[in-house]
């Protein structure tokens, strides 16, 4: 007899159900450590119930009335059904709409060519800057996987940025990509200032420069670097190390005269504009004053206003310290842009970052493992166990999470990045991290395409390694729902993402308004891909930076079944899937699970 697997919970009742008044009598159904009591019903019968978890079967009788029979009186009505009990066929698929769906058309040519296991699950992001700020090279970088052009407000102008941001825009409109833009603020911590206009300057062995709080007419004078801290003169002492990005620099401190402070170079190195500058005394970090600069700075919230008039789909706030400043600033964006659902991004590059882990990411929306930055504050040594500790939390937390920095760095002169840099990125990717993210390399380097090839080449053989190996998760998922209905959604996710790998199904399909299931089921990381559908634009570019989820824009009704006509018409039609592929299909609108064929 054909059947499929239709799991719903129906919402009859006007109050909230709790688990004690679901029905006793019912079959257990058990997914982790979580056990749904369910029932069996031919899905014709509409018999008056309370609140409760159902698993019903759908008959292949043509003359027996389908679950939305009662909603629906057109003869071409779906039904649901299997052949083997593993899956069905969907029947009565309507015509063909190309025209309403939209969708990444590098994702579409990649599955028409290559079909579901081929896609890349792990997101890429690329620091915009003078060598990628074109519309053909914006595009290129869009055909070669970028899902979110990130903006560093920390060079440029608004007016430069406001430039890209359109060109990003357009390139969504026209060509049909949904790239998102993130906008990094600059933080408040002690930085250098510009380069009288040079993009770069290399410091030699021995050499002597002059680190000055005063105020230069451009050009500056030759070896001397402004710095934007007003006390660095009195903080400093004659023998700290002057550490510039992280330790890509290192100066001694010899001599201080006024505002001036001499230092001789240590390690020789490559000098960029507005590098970030920490100091260190009898081998630790000197961050008395430091810890006193707020987080979010003057600039910082006139770059944030910025960022919500042109619409930016994250806005990642630097050196955050505490909780306080996350939901400060969700607070203000709300208050500033009503509408918007612009998502708060935490980067982690500090001591009190990791101090208030958990806190932080809690209260945001998200996280980047800043490794640059966070290396010159830790010892070096200790930075690949911090980085897999908030990888890991993030995903606990249902939060996605960026690795960052330095991973192709030498790919900003060279063209083959070192064996180390691949095992590095390799690293990232096996820890299941939702994205990396180029900075130099992208925004200033010399093959910023080859970079990007590397992160997807690289990300491609890893997760293909890991799915033909079978390393299934052994990480535990804590409950992370705050109400009942979050339970269900919680465990249908759950229960979905195992029902997937265990069927070897070819793809995981969730309609989701607000994006939320999706996110469940990218934090379950199941084998196969996720095709996200929702129907706004902007909720469809944020899903783009999170681990395994295709998103496509689509307008859909409550009718699951009438969701999935449609979509299997559209999708066969532009070649995207096959009669007989198998799918798993989700939906927060009716919390359900249904296994089917494409017909």
């Amino acid at each position: 007899m054909s059947q499929s697997l239709n799991l719903s919970i129906s919402t009859s009742s006007p109050t909230s159900p709790n688990f004690a008044s679901l029905s006793r009598a019912s079959t257990s159904f058990l997914t982790g450590s979580f056990r749904f009591p369910v029932k069996f019903r031919p899905s014709g019968l509409r018999t008056p119930a309370p609140p409760e978890l159902l698993i019903t079967k759908a008959s292949s009788d043509p003359e027996a009335p389908s679950a939305s029979a009662s909603a629906s009186a057109s003869a071409a009505a779906a039904t649901l059904g299997s052949d083997n009990g593993v899956g069905g066929v969907l029947s009565a698929v309507p015509p063909a709409d190309t025209g309403s769906i939209e969708v990444d058309a590098v994702t579409e040519a990649e599955l028409k060519e290559n079909g579901f296991r081929s896609t890349r699950r792990t997101k890429l992001i690329c620091t915009i800057g003078p060598a990628t700020c074109g519309s053909e090279q914006l595009e290129a970088l869009a055909v070669g996987g970028m899902n979110v052009a990130r903006i560093n407000m920390c060079h440029g102008t608004r007016e430069w940025h406001r430039r890209v941001i359109e060109r990003v825009r357009r390139l969504n409109e026209e060509k049909g990509y949904a790239v998102a833009i993130m906008m990094d603020t600059e933080g408040s911590e002690i930085h250098m200032g510009e380069l009288g206009g040079a993009s770069s300057e290399k410091a030699e062995d021995g050499e002597v420069w002059i680190f000055s709080v005063r105020a230069f007419e451009s050009p500056l004078p030759e070896r001397t670097i402004h710095v934007n801290y007003d006390g660095f003169a009195e903080d400093v002492k004659v023998g700290d190390d002057l550490l510039v990005d992280g330790g890509m620099v290192r100066f001694e401190v010899i001599e201080k005269i006024g505002p001036d402070v001499k230092c001789r170079c240590t390690d020789p190195g490559l000098l960029l504009p507005r590098a970030n500058l920490t100091f260190w005394r009898h081998g630790s970090l000197v961050r008395e004053r430091n810890a006193m600069l707020p987080t979010i700075s003057s600039k910082d919230w006139l770059d944030i206003d910025f960022g919500i008039a042109e619409g930016v789909d994250f806005i990642a706030i630097s050196f955050v310290k505490s909780a306080e400043v996350i939901t400060h600033l969700r607070s203000y964006i709300k208050a500033r842009a009503r509408d918007s659902d612009i998502s708060v991004i935490a980067k982690i590059e500090s001591v009190d970052s990791l101090r208030n882990l958990e806190e932080i990411i809690l209260a945001s929306d998200g996280a980047m493992v800043a490794r640059g930055d966070l290396g010159a504050q830790i010892p070096l040594e200790q930075v690949p166990s911090e980085q897999q500790k908030i990888v890991q939390l993030c995903r606990q937390l249902n939060k996605p999470v960026i690795v960052a920095s330095q991973l192709l760095e030498s790919m900003i002169e060279y063209p083959t990045p070192t064996r180390a840099e691949v095992a590095d990125v390799s690293e990232a990717v096996r820890q299941r991290a939702d994205a990396l993210m180029l900075s130099g390399e992208s925004a200033m380097g010399q093959y910023p395409e080859k970079a990007l090839t590397v992160l997807r080449n690289v990300s491609l053989r890893i997760e293909r390694w890991w799915r033909e190996e079978k390393h299934h998760e052994v990480m535990e998922l804590p409950d992370i729902a705050s109400s009942f209905a979050d339970s269900i959604s919680e465990e249908i996710c759950n229960s979905a993402a195992k029902m997937a790998n265990n069927l070897e199904v070819d793809a995981l399909f969730v309609y989701t308004k607000d994006g939320h299931m999706a996110s469940l089921l990218s934090r379950c990381r199941p084998d196969c891909p996720i095709f996200a559908f929702t129907t706004t634009t902007s909720v469809r570019r944020r899903l783009n930076l999170q681990w395994g989820l295709i998103p496509f824009r689509l307008s859909f009704s409550d009718d699951m079944e009438s969701n999935l006509n449609k979509t299997f018409s559209l999708l066969k039609a532009r070649g995207m899937i096959k009669s007989g592929d198998l799918v798993i299909a989700v939906s927060d609108m009716l919390q359900s699970i249904q296994v089917m064929n494409v017909p």
